[in-house]
């Protein structure tokens, strides 16, 4: 849960790196309570439950946008590489395939190692 809060803290923050700990748990997070939300409301009340829903997702959309882009930082590529995921299929594989790999060494043009810093 400390990862998805420093994640929603620094809520547009496009610059800098995000480790993988910190990608990867952001998203576990918001899949759960998006689901939570889905199921928990969605027996009370379908129209309720689906309109906080999104909600929910509108009010992630830049969190997650933001440490997409740290997180393409962290292994030496541009923010812009998020834009592959308008490929269909492939595009958000190549995404998947960027996110999971290991942080790049040392210090690099969008700043130092995070892992260095714990």
């Amino acid at each position: 849960m400390e990862w998805y809060l420093k994640v929603l803290k620094n809520y547009v923050g496009f610059q800098g790196r995000a480790r993988r700990k910190e990608y990867w748990m952001f998203i576990l997070f918001n899949w759960i309570i998006a689901l939570a939300l889905s199921l928990v409301l969605g027996l009370f009340n379908q129209s309720l439950g689906a309109t906080l829903s999104y909600i929910y997702s509108l009010a992630v959309l830049l969190p997650g946008l933001a440490v997409a882009v740290r997180r393409l930082h962290d292994t030496g590529r541009s923010g812009w590489m998020i834009l592959l995921s308008l490929i269909p299929l492939v595009g958000v594989i190549i995404l998947i395939v960027f996110m999971c790999q290991d942080s790049q060494e040392g210090s690099n043009q969008y700043g130092p190692n995070p892992k260095t810093f714990g």
